[in-house]
C-alpha cells in the first residue's frame, strides 16, 4: 500500500513546500537518486524556505543564511526509491523544534501536484535536520533573536513522522 502525504502530515497543518529539481548526476548505479543526494535536496529546499522565512523579517539586512546557521544533525528515513525524472520533487517542511540557539526542520520528500501515482502522492523520504545558529563574523555560536524566533513560530508543527524513533 502506498502512503499518501495527507496520511502523514495531518497534525502538522500546512507545511511550506519547495520544489527542487533532480540532477542526472544524482543517480547512482542502481538507477535511482543516491541516498546521499537526498541531503542536497533537503539543503536546496532549506535555502529556498529560509529566504522566504527570514529575509525582510526585521533581522537587519542580513539573512539567516548570510549570518550563519550550521547543520549539527540529520536523521533520514528512506521510504521508496526515487528515479531520475525531469519533474522536480516537492519537499514539504516545517519547524519541529525551537530552542535557545537552534531549531529543527522536518521534511517530507514527495511528488508535486500533477505527478501523483495511483492512490496518492509517493513519499520518498522523511527527514529532520538540527540546525545551530552561528555568527560567521565572530566564528562563534550565538543565541536566537526574538525576531528569528517569531519567524520560526509561524512554521511550527509536529516532529517528523518517522516510522521508528530512537528511544
Amino acid at each position: 500500500m502506498s502512503e499518501t502525504v495527507s496520511e502523514t502530515t495531518e497534525a502538522t497543518g500546512t507545511p511550506y513546500a519547495a520544489r527542487v529539481a533532480l540532477r542526472w548526476s544524482d543517480m547512482d548505479a542502481y538507477a535511482h537518486i543516491n541516498n546521499v543526494q537526498f541531503l542536497r535536496l533537503l539543503e536546496d529546499a532549506r535555502v529556498i524556505a529560509f529566504r522566504d522565512w527570514f529575509d525582510g523579517g526585521g533581522a537587519g539586512d542580513k539573512s539567516l543564511l548570510d549570518e550563519g546557521v550550521l547543520v549539527s544533525r540529520h536523521e533520514i528515513e528512506y521510504r521508496r526509491p526515487l528515479g531520475f525524472r525531469h519533474e522536480p520533487v516537492e519537499i514539504q517542511m516545517w519547524v519541529s523544534r525551537v530552542g535557545g540557539a537552534g531549531f529543527d526542520v522536518a521534511y517530507i520528500v514527495t511528488d508535486p501536484d500533477g505527478v501523483e501515482a495511483p492512490g496518492g502522492r509517493n513519499i520518498y523520504a522523511v527527514a529532520e535536520t538540527e540546525l545551530a545558529l552561528y555568527d560567521f563574523a565572530d566564528a562563534s555560536p550565538r543565541r536566537m533573536r526574538p525576531e528569528e524566533r517569531a519567524s520560526l513560530q509561524l512554521h511550527v508543527g509536529d516532529p517528523a513522522p518517522f516510522r521508528r524513533r530512537r528511544r
